[in-house]
C-alpha cells in the first residue's frame, strides 16, 4: 500500500504523523472552550438566555433576565460572546451571565 501524504514529527508525543491528522490536533488545542453559567459548551449559532438583568453601557436600555439572544457568535476570547438584539449594536456579553438554550 503506498500513499502520498507527507509525515510530520510531533515532538509531544515523540511520533510521526499523517501532516492532516497533526493539523487536525493543533486546529482542536487551539480551539477556546466557551461555557455558559452553568457548565454548558457554547457554540456559534447557538440561542441563549439571560440569567439576570444586565444594563448595557452606552445603549441606555437593560435587558432583563430571561431575554432569548439568538445566534452567537464566540470571540475567541473563553469570556466573551458575540450578540445581536434590536436596536443594539456591537453587543457582547459575558458568558457567565447567559445560559445555553
Amino acid at each position: 500500500m503506498s500513499t502520498d501524504e507527507d509525515y510530520v514529527y510531533d515532538e509531544a508525543s515523540g511520533e510521526w504523523l499523517p501532516a492532516s491528522e497533526f493539523a487536525a490536533q493543533r486546529a482542536a488545542e487551539d480551539a477556546v472552550e466557551v461555557r455558559d453559567a452553568v457548565g454548558n459548551i457554547l457554540a456559534d449559532g447557538d440561542a441563549v438566555t439571560l440569567i439576570k438583568d444586565l444594563e448595557v453601557k452606552g445603549a441606555g436600555q437593560t435587558l432583563k433576565q430571561g431575554t432569548l439572544i439568538k445566534s452567537i457568535r464566540l470571540t475567541g476570547d473563553p469570556q466573551e460572546i458575540d450578540c445581536k438584539y434590536p436596536g443594539i449594536k456591537g453587543l457582547v456579553l459575558r458568558a457567565e451571565f447567559v445560559r445555553k438554550r
